[in-house]
């Protein structure tokens, strides 16, 4: 049997040591160390809150932030120390104590009066995950500005709009854009959600049962910057619900990339030849000399399996477990920092790819030429004419059976061929089949006519100079 000799800040109530190879499967500080800035944050406001109640005198606190700044300083510029003495450490919780108590004696012991690491590791988690969602904001609303530049760059530039993956009717690039670019804009909106979510203080709430001390609650959470406490002390340790919706939010938007992505691999491709792709984002074969890979967005797609499977990992920890803080919480963190981390690489990725690519306009264009892409124009102009449309849907049916019969284009069919099939065809029926007027005649806003896109593009512009307004970044 060993007997205990370290400091753990849970000690009094064992005889032996842990078993070794439990005691590193149950040690999170090579992890959490990630919240160390927020546990310093969290112990400056506790030993504020301190004073009032008579636990700690004014010299006391004074001692105790000295110390805690002292830690913070060294933990960011002495890696060394970091590594070797948090090497012992089991937690952040325990390192920044341990840390204390060497600096300050048994002083450093009395911080955690009426607090319980259950309440710690909640408070320090939900303000990281509040300044991970506004990181994530200011980096989607970088991409978006890409999506802006290049919509602006190819504001008339006509290509195949697809359903289905099959060519369907004409639309702008710029729409193209614009469309991925609402979708990143929905992001944001999830991401503030998230942030909102977080936003509310569990300290005072204790293991479970809350505070004994009469701490003020309300003064450490504006301390903290929190708008609101938690409302229910045993329901504040085991929610985590903050952490899935800001997962929810990474899933979203690595969905979407993922989405662009599979749009860019298409669209490189020889048989479209819609973009070329820059050098800066791209890699080659080690075989093959002529080959550029698109392997940015390659990666982009194929790393969205690891954010999804970070949500997933966490609403399957948490189904089942039973009320209040239990251990397996702990396997919260890590997944969430990496998706975190991952999808911040994923969008800058994504916004430099973006503004770096070139559009292939005559490859693109000569696409939204195809005559096929005009035949929900001709049912419209039928329908100008007082014809039902699902009528006019299928007159222009047998006008393009009959084209292939013939093996024409459909547009040049004559006008008497045309009568035969319906006497609503007139000699101003040609006017209307062109790719301009197909895209003018789509001007209701949120459409693809250039007016509508110009008024489009002017709404996502107005909205990221409202942002940059608002965070004092650069528009």
């Amino acid at each position: 049997m060993t007997e205990r000799k370290d400091d753990r800040l849970w000690g009094g109530r064992f005889e032996r040591e842990p078993n070794a190879q439990f005691d590193a499967f149950q040690r999170s500080f090579a992890f959490d160390r990630r919240l160390l800035p927020y546990e310093i944050a969290v112990d400056r406001a506790w030993a504020k809150a301190l004073e009032p109640i008579g636990i700690f005198a004014p010299a006391e606190v004074k001692q105790a932030l000295a110390a805690l700044d002292k830690i913070a300083k060294r933990a960011k510029t002495d890696p060394g120390w970091l590594e070797s003495f948090g090497a012992t450490a089991e937690d952040v919780h325990h390192f920044v104590e341990k840390a204390l108590v060497e600096e300050l004696g048994p002083l450093g012991w009395k911080l955690h009066t009426g607090r319980s690491r259950n309440e710690l590791v909640a408070t320090d988690f939900r303000l990281f995950v509040i300044d991970a969602a506004a990181q994530s904001q200011q980096a989607l609303e970088s991409l978006l500005d890409a999506f802006l530049v290049q919509a602006k760059a190819n504001r008339n530039l006509p290509m195949a709009g697809m359903t289905h993956m099959q060519h369907a009717q004409p639309i702008l690039l710029s729409h193209f854009l614009l469309a991925h670019a609402e979708a990143f804009a929905r992001d944001i909106t999830r991401l503030q959600h998230a942030s909102a979510s977080a936003d509310a203080c569990p300290m005072g709430s204790g293991a479970l049962a809350g505070n004994s001390f009469a701490i003020d609650r309300s003064t450490v959470a504006r301390e903290l910057g929190f708008s609101r406490i938690t409302a229910n002390s045993l329901d504040a340790v085991s929610d985590r619900d903050f952490a899935l919706d800001y997962l929810f939010a990474l899933s979203g938007i690595a969905t979407h990339l993922s989405r662009l992505a599979e749009d860019f691999v298409l669209f490189s491709s020889q048989e479209f030849s819609y973009v070329i792709l820059p050098d800066e984002y791209s890699t080659g074969s080690s075989l093959m000399p002529q080959k550029k890979n698109p392997d940015a967005w390659e990666l982009i797609r194929g790393k969205t399996g690891r954010i999804t499977g970070a949500l997933l990992g966490l609403l399957t920890t948490l189904k089942g477990l039973p009320t209040s803080y239990q251990r397996d919480l702990q396997e919260d963190k890590e997944a969430l920092f990496a998706a975190h981390d991952q999808v911040a690489d994923m969008v800058a990725v994504a916004a430099g790819a973006i503004a770096s690519t070139k559009f292939n306009a005559s490859r693109l264009a000569a696409a939204a030429a195809n005559p096929a892409l005009l035949a929900t124009e001709a049912a419209d102009y039928l329908v100008h004419k007082r014809i039902p449309f699902r009528q006019a849907h299928d007159i222009i049916g047998k006008v393009l059976r009959e084209a292939e019969k013939q093996n024409v284009a459909w547009t040049a069919l004559p006008l008497k061929t045309l009568k035969k099939i319906s006497p609503a065809f007139e000699a101003d029926f040609a006017d209307g089949l062109s790719v301009d007027a197909a895209l003018a005649s789509k001007k209701v806003r949120g459409g693809t006519a250039p007016e509508s896109v110009r008024g489009a593009i002017a709404d996502l512009e107005e909205r990221l100079n409202k942002k940059a307004k608002k965070t004092g970044a650069k528009p």
